[in-house]
């Protein structure tokens, strides 16, 4: 498979590709309220960066948007549109999600864009959709490594207040996307609806992505573009925090076999760089759409850190859909076969030729990943 070596993100930044197309975005029409005074093209190209700054549209005298990319190479995109962050995405008209806008390039090409909507001051209000077995645990928990506080989830399987059972407990990124379609920006996972169907039980908990922090958080290299990784000093706050918390508090097993750690994209970057760095801590993944491409030393990491004396005993669980991008799959089996030769855990990759890099992809996905690495 061809390779395409990454330098930026996609459309907003240069690529080494062999077909290069001139790519020109306008926007024709806006909704008259809120008033956008930035607007941002976000997609599988930046890492879904709701913010980046490399793909901000220019706001002309005549008051309409367009960004043109001189150099684009030829593949599948997915895209929406936001005001700076995913609390502010496009919607339709009367404030419901939209799916990804997508865009098979092959020429030059021009999109000429109607935005109908913005889910801030949208008019239709998206119910709650959470089961009972889900609860806030702490709105603003504290993160000292960072110096912020965070929203944070928990999920107890049914029966969990009438039972003396321990559970094993799923950490998982991007929490306002797991249980709940009124906190979500594209939908949620059904984590909930999932599990509490599902034969083999645990407890979840779901930390809060920290909006236009979450490229760094979740990144543990730094980064050209987009700043210092932060992924570092989060999950040493996994570690040696929330984790602790948990355990006090909840009827866990504790053991790092009964200890798992999921997201997608940036998560599912974080999420593999959890069980290298913290094997005796994690020793389950759940590897969604990974962001390899922002982390290039992961292979040097790899190399480095992996041995078959202490990551022999992972289970990972990788997965990917085929129309994420040029190099979501090509970069998430180089990863899978470092493992494999570095220290031969038990790994299951998924490949699904009809996927997408969205909720309702990653949410057909999970009780898969589930039944497997329970």
């Amino acid at each position: 498979m061809k390779y395409f070596i990454l330098l930026t993100a996609a459309i907003c930044y240069q690529f080494i590709a062999t077909a290069q197309n001139r790519l020109v975005i306008r926007i024709n029409s806006l909704p008259n309220a809120p008033v956008a005074e930035s607007i941002y093209v976000s997609g599988n190209f930046n890492g879904w960066n709701p913010k980046d700054e490399l793909c901000r549209l220019k706001k002309g005298s005549d008051g309409t948007f367009s960004i043109a990319f001189p150099n684009v190479p030829s593949g599948d995109y997915e895209y929406k549109f936001t005001r700076g962050g995913w609390e502010t995405v496009e919607t339709t008209g009367d404030g419901r999600q939209i799916a990804n806008r997508t865009l098979k390039l092959m020429s030059d090409t021009t999109l000429n864009i109607d935005i109908a909507g913005w889910s801030e001051g949208k008019s239709r209000q998206i119910p709650h959709s959470t089961t009972s077995n889900v609860q806030i645990l702490d709105s603003n928990f504290h993160i000292p490594q960072l110096n912020r506080n965070r929203r944070v989830w928990i999920y107890l399987p049914g029966g969990y207040a009438q039972s003396h059972a321990r559970y094993p407990v799923l950490y998982m990124h991007d929490g306002q996307n797991l249980f709940d379609d009124a906190t979500s920006f594209a939908g949620e996972w059904g984590v909930d609806e999932a599990l509490d169907s599902a034969k083999k039980k645990c407890i979840v908990v779901g930390i809060d992505n920290g909006g236009e922090k979450r490229m760094n958080e979740y990144n543990p290299y730094d980064h050209e573009k987009f700043g210092k990784g932060e992924g570092n000093l989060y999950l040493e706050f996994l570690v040696k925090n929330l984790k602790p918390y948990i355990d006090k508090h909840f009827r866990t097993k504790k053991d790092p076999e009964n200890t798992l750690i999921a997201g997608s994209s940036m998560g599912g970057l974080i999420s593999m760089y959890a069980v290298l760095k913290y094997p005796k801590v994690f020793a389950k993944a759940g590897v969604f759409s990974p962001a390899f491409w922002v982390a290039p030393d992961l292979g040097k990491d790899i190399e480095k850190l992996a041995k078959n004396s202490t990551h022999k005993h992972l289970r990972i669980y990788f997965y990917a859909g085929e129309q994420e991008g040029s190099e979501m799959v090509q970069k998430m089996l180089y990863v899978f076969e470092l493992m494999r030769k570095k220290a031969a855990p038990k790994m299951k990759v998924k490949i699904n030729a009809e996927g997408k890099h969205n909720e309702p992809t990653w949410r057909d996905e999970f009780p898969s990943f589930c039944n497997w690495i329970l």
